[in-house]
């Protein structure tokens, strides 16, 4: 199966590692090191550049996603564990 995260981007949703809200790229120092790092080996994709809503780390890159972290994860079937 397949998740759109936004634009023309889609992954295979075993490819997904985690989906975070944009705002926990700064409630922790080991967060944020792990996406500056990410961006200098250029493994980072930001598919809006006006908005990004969530980040989310596969296998292969991290994207920002104008997407938000709730609809993608109801869009990977990950919600089942908040209900």
């Amino acid at each position: 199966m397949f998740i759109h995260l936004g634009g023309d981007v889609m992954v295979q949703s075993k490819e997904v590692i985690a989906i975070f809200d944009l705002k926990m790229k700064y409630s922790a120092d080991a967060t944020k090191e792990f996406l500056d790092v990410a961006d200098e080996e250029g493994f980072v994709v930001v598919i809006d550049e006006n908005e990004s809503k969530s980040f989310v780390v596969t296998t292969r890159k991290v994207f920002y996603s104008p997407i938000s972290s709730l609809t993608l994860k109801k869009r990977a079937g990950f919600v089942s564990e908040l209900e």
